[in-house]
């Protein structure tokens, strides 16, 4: 729906599906309900989530021309999608193979470029369309002499879809664009990681690429920067200790897009006393599923941050005297400042969604909590009213008075 200038929804990648028919099912129980409640007579954009298999069910037949009248008939729109997670994302272990098949594959780019073909063919004109994307592969599969061959590679494959995306707009005079997301972990993790992959990676070894295929330097550059933004997940930038600001300074000063905002709260601890810990060790085992990865970066007494690739992991450094504060990956639901013993980053939520306001920093917001069925018992709330509650929780900070909240 529009908020102002945005377009505002919910990721549907918190709906086990990994069959077009299985998504195509969850929209028509789920996204239909909430739009209904939410966006009463008037268009509600979908936040799109397709996983490989979905992607390539979906343009069979006439399923894709059945759901763009689908769409019309319920008054509903896509203007993003979700294109990280390729394989199934619920049900079973997801952890690091989130990342595959990375960015050196061309099964990524395929994947990629079917996406693009079905958003250009259900945007509304006059509307741009983002594809959130893997920040490459994932780095603990690498040893640091192979990161930057993963790299190139990934440059130059981005920059091939970033000529198709281009192509596509010349055709169909609909602009589509990948956003790059980075995560913990993931070969691209912050905003010096982003400007180092766009500076020394794609404006180099991508621009090179887009010459080979007959493009000059500086149309390459350009297309390169006009279909390749950033998905800055405001989860993922608080557990680098970014400040919203200061991030989006930066990448405005090196010239780079934000293409989509996801609007993501991960847990924040502040540790107690060593003889308290121990009760907190087990609230913490509630968060440790087996399904994804919680990567922990933890802040000492002397401002040093120290990062473990998975709660568990973590949880065995509890006792550590210097440790004096934790954030963990693991969304949220983004209207909620603690859970129990723990409290989340929503402050950075409130600051990004006063940038947004105050400087237009990007026109897709999309809330993403995909980790509601693995949060604990007594803590998930029902999947419609949390979907429904986190909209109106954002739609009230974009339009209203900005919420304070304790630091």
């Amino acid at each position: 729906m529009k908020v102002g200038s945005c377009h505002l929804s919910y990721c549907s990648n918190v709906h086990p599906a990994d069959s077009w028919d299985e998504t195509f099912a969850k929209l028509k129980q789920h996204t239909l309900a909430i739009a209904g409640k939410i966006a009463i007579a008037k268009p509600f954009g979908i936040g799109l989530r397709l996983s490989g298999r979905a992607s390539e069910e979906l343009l069979l037949h006439n399923n894709l021309k059945e759901f763009r009248q689908w769409l019309l008939n319920n008054n509903l729109y896509v203007f993003t999608i979700n294109g990280f997670p390729y394989g199934e994302f619920h049900r079973k272990e997801v952890k690091d193979l989130v990342h595959k098949p990375d960015w050196t594959s061309q099964k990524r780019v395929n994947y990629t470029l079917r996406l693009a073909r079905i958003l250009a063919a259900l945007l509304p004109e006059d509307t741009e369309g983002s594809i959130s994307t893997s920040p490459v592969s994932y780095r603990l599969w690498f040893l640091r002499p192979e990161q930057n061959k993963v790299l190139v590679q990934g440059a130059e494959n981005m920059a091939l879809v970033a000529s198709e995306l281009y192509n596509i707009y010349l055709d169909t005079g609909k602009k589509v664009h990948i956003a790059i997301e980075p995560e913990p972990d993931g070969l691209i993790e912050n905003s010096h990681e982003l400007v180092l992959f766009f500076e020394k990676y794609l404006l180099k070894h991508g621009v090179k690429t887009l010459q080979k295929e007959g493009c000059s330097g500086r149309k390459a550059e350009e297309i390169i920067k006009d279909h390749i933004r950033v998905c800055f997940d405001v989860c993922h930038f608080a557990l680098a200790y970014e400040e919203p600001r200061d991030t989006f300074r930066k990448l405005k000063s090196h010239g780079i897009k934000i293409g989509k905002v996801q609007i993501s709260s991960a847990l924040h601890i502040k540790l107690p006393q060593i003889n308290e810990r121990k009760q907190l060790l087990v609230d913490l085992k509630a968060f440790a599923d087996p399904v994804y990865l919680h990567q922990v970066v933890v802040k000492n007494n002397r401002g040093k941050l120290e990062k473990y690739p998975d709660l568990p992991l973590a949880m065995e450094a509890i006792m550590d005297p210097e440790a004096e504060e934790w954030r963990v990956h693991f969304h949220v639901p983004v209207f909620t400042e603690s859970y129990k013993r723990f409290g989340s980053t929503r402050k950075y939520i409130l600051d990004t969604l006063c940038l947004c306001k105050k400087y237009r920093i990007c026109d897709h917001l999309e809330v993403e909590t995909y980790t509601r069925d693995v949060l604990p018992e007594d803590i998930r709330p029902d999947i419609d009213e949390m979907i429904l509650k986190e909209l109106q929780w954002v739609e009230k900070q974009l339009t209203g008075k900005k919420e304070k909240v304790n630091a």
